[in-house]
């Protein structure tokens, strides 16, 4: 899951109006996003955490790879 797919989520949630609704649009799209870059680095670290746990599945190769995405 990348930035723009949680923003999507977070319109299609009502979190906000769509883009270019009102002037405060930029304001509320700015929040939104810090909060899905926030969100995404969360769950990568989740998933690499459980990599980190496993060594079952090269874990500690996978969670290198999973940190590293952006």
């Amino acid at each position: 899951m990348n930035t723009e797919q949680i923003i999507k989520m977070g319109y299609e949630a009502g979190l906000c109006d769509e883009e270019g609704a009102d002037d405060n649009s930029i304001y509320i799209s700015a929040h939104l996003t810090r909060f899905a870059v926030l969100v995404a680095a969360a769950e990568r670290e989740a998933c690499a955490q459980l990599c980190d746990d496993s060594v079952e599945y090269a874990g500690p190769e996978l969670a290198r790879q999973i940190r590293a995405r952006k």
